[in-house]
């Protein structure tokens, strides 16, 4: 069994520690989740990991041909290099042949009259047979298109940066290794593309490391969860379920002053228990979950309430209204007819396909941009925090503390009390000894952390959050729940983060992707249980249409005593019949296989094979009617 074992690990950057000798052993078939507040060094182990990137100390122990495939959490293509190009661009001899085959297809078709590229393509199909290379040049294109990835043969570089990631992750998962390192492999995903990959994962066969913000994935994949804080790698063997327990356990046996935190674990631990429990029982009402927590959540401690419970600017009876808005670009419809009403105290969830209109929506709500038809009318109490996918721009060299000045430097709580900028930077994770720290030196994730806490102490009513969870730690993550479930204004978030839109959301917007809105009062994993049963149930009723047909037909035809003169001879040559169909079937599959790029060729031999198939189910129907005969 492969193994790696890791000690004597320590990284710093400029004056700043990350971890200082840390080890951990990882075997495999172990999945480990590697979780901590962003700038704590988390994706700087994974590219030590991967040999991107150099430890100050470190040892390593692990077999002599230990192969790694890493997913940086931001990949680079080379210029040029089509999609099926970057997918097969691993070093394993496997990869690289594909990598040689699609390549020479590609040359074949610019040159078709090429003898040499001919008998080249001959003979990379005949070593893709020798190697049966041809099951993982039929899994990178089916790992593509579940990842919502078409344009094989586009140019990796004219493809979106969330594009570009997915390409990637196809290529990690077809590689063959026995350490898989994925940052934030969930990002930019779907729902149906990540329980597609969280599938993908628990069958890779090495050890699997992974840093994600879903704690729906996390808590589904993860055997052990690695924990970085305080410069250390704390080990947990469970999932992220158990790691929640064990943690509020050891919160318990804490001094007062981490009552906050014990908290947010245990109300962390319910609701993924609760997320567990809605994908797989039917559906409850919406109103009755959320009175059933706020009742688990009366007995939070004051310091919790104290942390969270921000004052916000005086909100009116008139929030937000929009009456009949459509907006499009060029053919495209992304809302038509859309009104609501939105009231205090309202949490909305949007959902829908990427390209859908969402943001659309968003950007409307705060002002950027106006409706092609219909009207939006905002309150004049209304004030407005607008969180993009993209941060503003910010100036490298100003520190934490002013940054966040520039916005109050001192703010109210709920209960009329007092805290300081730097009693709010504390508050969002950042201890008091970086409060100096200049801007450029922060991680991604620590700057949409700062960005988040300056929004809010604007001391907004009205809340727009465009995919809050991408590159925020699942502390931040907990820390913006709470907010939220405490906020007295309006909520109105776009997110694919199950676990997030379970906790906040009490509505949903469901867009089509055809100018339509629907509303929905469900839980997040509600609705998609719901609809994945929709879905299913027309294949539900043909199949039942089938067994009925199935089980009517002999019933109604064995009333007869005996077989026929024809069904006698068809009752004595039908076992020989069925045998011969069951060799051209396995005839047909092995020509399947071996068709390689012959398009024509497969596309005949596939036709073929299932009118075998259909014929092969005719003759046994008729071999279970004649036996029922012939047994009386």
């Amino acid at each position: 069994m492969s193994h790696l074992i890791v000690s004597n690990c320590t990284k710093t950057v400029g004056d700043k520690t990350l971890f200082e000798n840390i080890e951990f052993t990882i075997v495999e078939g172990e999945r480990a989740g590697l979780i901590g507040i962003n700038g704590t060094g988390k994706s700087t182990l994974m590219a030590i990991l991967a040999g991107e990137l150099e430890a100050d100390t470190i040892d390593l122990d692990r077999p002599n041909k230990y192969r790694v495939a890493y997913l940086p959490q931001n990949p680079e293509f080379s210029p040029g290099e089509t999609v099926l190009q970057a997918v097969f661009a691993g070093d394993s001899p496997i990869l690289k042949l594909n990598r040689q085959y699609e390549e020479t297809v590609i040359a074949l078709s610019h040159k078709p009259e090429s003898t040499t590229l001919q008998e080249q393509l001959f003979r990379l199909q005949q070593q893709m047979d020798q190697q049966q290379a041809w099951d993982v040049n039929a899994l990178a294109k089916t790992a593509l298109t579940k990842l919502g990835i078409e344009m094989f043969e586009e140019q990796v570089v004219n493809l979106s940066g969330g594009q570009q990631k997915r390409v990637a992750l196809a290529k990690v998962l077809i590689e063959p290794a026995d350490l898989y390192l994925l940052d934030e492999p969930t990002n930019h995903l779907d729902v149906q593309s990540t329980e597609w990959l969280q599938d993908m994962v628990l069958r890779l066969k090495g050890a699997v490391i992974f840093i994600t913000h879903d704690r729906y994935f996390l808590d589904a994949v993860s055997t052990h969860i690695y924990e970085i804080a305080n410069q250390t790698l704390y080990k947990h063997n469970g999932n992220y379920a158990a790691y929640l327990e064990a943690k509020a356990i050891r919160q318990e046996m804490a001094v007062a002053t981490q009552a906050k935190m014990r908290n947010r674990y245990r109300s962390e631990l319910k609701w993924i228990r609760r997320g567990a429990q809605a994908r797989s029982t039917k559906q409850k009402a919406r109103i009755q979950r959320f009175e059933e927590l706020s009742e688990n959540l009366e007995h939070k401690s004051d310091d919790m309430n104290l942390e969270l419970g921000l004052a916000t600017s005086r909100l009116g009876k008139k929030v937000i209204e929009a009456n009949d808005i459509s907006k499009g670009y060029q053919d495209k419809n992304l809302l038509e007819h859309f009104s609501f009403l939105l009231q205090q105290g309202d949490r909305i969830g949007i959902i829908g396909a990427n390209g859908a209109g969402k943001s659309t929506l968003l950007n409307m709500l705060a002002g950027n941009i106006t409706p092609d038809k219909g009207v939006i009318d905002v309150g004049s109490t209304v004030r407005i925090a607008h969180f993009t996918q993209h941060l503003p721009e910010m100036n490298a060299n100003q520190r934490m503390i002013e940054y966040i000045r520039e916005t109050a430097n001192d703010i109210e709580d709920a209960t009329g009390e007092h805290h300081s900028a730097a009693s709010m930077l504390e508050r969002f994770l950042f201890p008091l000894h970086t409060h100096g720290t200049p801007i450029g030196k922060l991680s991604g994730g620590e700057r949409k952390r700062l960005y988040l806490l300056k929004l809010l102490m604007e001391q907004p009513n009205v809340l727009l959050l465009d995919e809050p969870t991408n590159d925020l730690d699942i502390e931040t993550l907990s820390v913006l729940e709470d907010f939220i479930e405490q906020f007295p204004g309006v909520v109105v978030t776009i997110s694919h983060d199950r676990f997030f839109l379970d906790r906040i959301a009490k509505k949903l917007w469901v867009f089509d992707g055809h100018g339509g809105i629907e509303e929905s009062l469900e839980i997040y994993s509600d609705y998609l249980a719901k609809q994945s049963q929709i879905q299913a149930l027309p294949h539900v009723k043909e199949e039942k249409v089938e067994k009925v047909e199935k089980v009517k037909e002999p019933k109604v035809k064995m009333q007869k005593k005996k077989l026929s003169f024809k069904e006698q001879k068809e009752w004595e040559t039908i076992e020989e019949e069925i045998a011969k169909v069951e060799e051209d079937i396995m005839a047909a599959e092995e020509g399947v296989s071996g068709a390689g790029s012959d398009f024509t060729l497969l596309q005949n031999l596939t036709a073929e094979l299932e009118e075998l198939n259909a014929k092969y189910e005719h003759l046994i129907e008729r071999w279970e009617y004649l036996q029922d005969i012939v047994n009386g």
